[in-house]
């Protein structure tokens, strides 16, 4: 028996136990596995799905806002990053086509421990992005009800703590003599607050609509993929229809002059947007999970995900384009831009269907996340790393039955009491870190010659590139690196300081060892994002991290199939 906690799984052992209906650890050998019913249009669609959700109408608001009409700029920087993120995942995904996403092609490069860690972060991930996008999903869904005169209780709409929050608030404002400060979003929380059932601090303040759609959603997941497959291609034809269709007329409305100064906060307000618009971008790695259930994984899925970040990242530079030139950005500061944005020029109308497309929209991408889910708890749970019962295979479904429900409560249940700031930074800092890991799993894997039909990463050697641009990056931010040792707060900045000791590792690494260029490019690029955003983000990541070390030490390790002594073999 292994002892390592770095033992790894061969890529070939991976592939075997798949084929031999390894697909439920409970019941092993039987004919309960994973239905296969997607092709690369299905996947792009996805894709488009999981991409073009809540970030297009909600987060770009706020990036909008900090950068101006730039942040268009930043949408282009963060698709190039995910582009070398997607191509590793292809890499990847052709080599070995099995569920589990980056904590399989982890189990394959790292070892044990880093699987475990990435796929506990990806756990993190999908739960508290599919809660912020069911918060969204409710913001929305109600604005839609009140366009039809249908009025839900404040109190049954958002969360407790902003409506305890904006009750203090405006109680401190009105004390200090700042009515005018006092905003409209503040009022609405207020209300909840005041007229929530309960007495004292002690009310019933919940957030229904999220609920109500996270277990409609979980119960399409729940009952197969084929129906998951119709729901998500409707809802992707709807949406990008809409959205091409707020583009077009959007720019007849469009005024030039909104897009002067192009970075009114400088390129440093543009990275502020980091978070808001990399929560955009999340979701295209999430069809890597449905593997299994590929016609032609090693072809379609690399596809699918190119596909759909190309089309994506079209559409959001446009959108965010029409949205700084429709109005002046520092009035995007708002929960529903596109819809705010036709309201603030007249087209009421529009905005209604706005608030419609987005209903769907973000429902889409609740669908392809909590598809996701289960498939992670799923893969952990075939090694030995979780208890048996999340590789349950449903006899008549064929999905992962038990660990689909398990999913559908760890999101629901949040949903009801956390608010949207709270849970957006810790989703864009746990998809940067598992994109860092599997663009470094592609350095550790072995060099193959391109074989027909399936994807194959181009090599470029970096030994010249890498050190190149590593001299140029820091002659232009020598201020940012000289700034690290000196101010207050120093511990703050300690993200950037990994983030130059990386980059710098990296560096003489290239040169030494003439590493591939794309996947060194992807790791620098997803780490100097993480570098960027807020230090209680790494704080609660690390916290995270910690909870998942303590249950793999307890259980995981004890019960992993790799380190029992008949599979001793199968390690590497």
């Amino acid at each position: 028996m292994s002892r390592s906690i770095f033992r790894r799984k061969s890529v070939s052992k991976i592939l075997a136990d798949v084929a031999s209906g390894f697909s439920d650890s409970e019941h092993p050998g039987t004919a309960s596995q994973l239905e296969k019913a997607l092709n690369v249009k299905d996947l792009t669609l996805m894709g488009i799905a999981a991409v073009v959700g809540a970030g297009i109408f909600s987060t770009i608001g706020e990036a909008s806002f900090q950068g101006g009409p730039g942040v268009s700029i930043l949408f282009v920087i963060t698709a190039i990053t995910c582009g070398f993120s997607a191509l590793c995942y292809a890499e990847f995904a052709s080599r070995i086509p099995v569920a589990g996403s980056a904590y399989t092609y982890a189990y394959a490069s790292f070892g044990e421990l880093i699987a475990w860690i990435i796929g506990w972060d990806l756990l993190m991930e999908y739960a508290i992005g599919n809660i912020a996008v069911a918060i969204s999903w409710s913001e929305y869904f109600v604005n839609l009800l009140e366009g039809f005169k249908v009025h839900m209780p404040t109190y049954l709409t958002m969360d407790y703590f902003s409506a305890f929050t904006a009750h203090e608030k405006i109680q401190q404002l009105t004390a200090g003599g700042h009515v005018a400060d006092i905003t409209e979003r503040m009022r609405i929380a207020a209300s909840a607050w005041a007229t929530a059932p309960g007495s004292g601090n002690i009310k019933f303040i919940a957030n229904i609509p999220a609920l109500a759609i996270v277990f409609v959603i979980t119960y399409l997941v729940y009952i197969g993929i084929r129906e998951t497959k119709k729901a998500t291609n409707a809802m992707v034809y709807l949406k990008v229809a809409i959205v091409i269709a707020v583009i077009v007329i959007g720019f007849f409305y469009v005024t030039p002059a909104n897009w002067h100064p192009f970075l009114p906060n400088g390129f440093s307000g543009v990275m502020k947007g980091v978070s808001g618009v990399f929560f955009a971008y999340i979701g295209f790695d999430a069809i890597s999970t449905t593997a299994e259930e590929c016609n032609n994984p090693q072809r379609d899925l690399p596809r699918g995900m190119i596909y759909s970040l190309i089309i994506c990242t079209v559409l959001y530079i446009l959108i965010a384009l029409v949205l700084t030139g429709m109005v002046n950005y520092k009035d995007l500061q708002v929960g529903d831009p596109l819809a705010y944005v036709f309201a603030k020029v007249g087209l009421k109308n529009i905005s209604y269907v706005i608030s419609i497309s987005a209903v769907i929209a973000t429902a889409s991408v609740l669908l392809i996340f909590q598809l996701g889910q289960p498939r992670i708890w799923m893969s952990m749970s075939r090694d030995g790393l979780l208890p048996k019962a999340f590789s349950r295979i449903h006899p008549k479904f064929h999905t992962p039955s038990f660990a689909t429900i398990v999913t559908g409560f760890v999101v629901a249940i949040p949903a009801l009491f956390l608010n949207l700031t709270e849970v957006t930074n810790l989703t864009s800092i746990g998809t940067l870190f598992a994109f860092v890991l599997v663009c470094g799993g592609v350095l550790l894997l072995p060099r193959e010659a391109a074989v027909k039909g399936k994807f194959h990463l181009p090599y470029i050697n970096s030994q010249w590139i890498v050190p190149t641009l590593f001299i140029v990056g820091a002659y232009f931010f020598r201020h940012n690196i000289v700034n690290l040792f000196s101010g207050d707060n120093l511990h703050q900045k300690f993200p950037y300081f990994l983030f130059i000791l990386l980059s710098a590792t990296l560096t003489v690494l290239a040169f030494i060892k003439k590493l591939s260029l794309i996947p060194v490019l992807g790791l620098v690029s997803c780490f100097y994002l993480m570098a960027e955003l807020e230090y209680e983000s790494w704080i609660r990541f690390l916290g995270w991290l910690i909870i998942g070390l303590v249950i793999y030490f307890t259980y995981g390790y004890k019960h992993s199939v790799l380190g029992k002594p008949e599979n001793a073999h199968l390690k590497r």
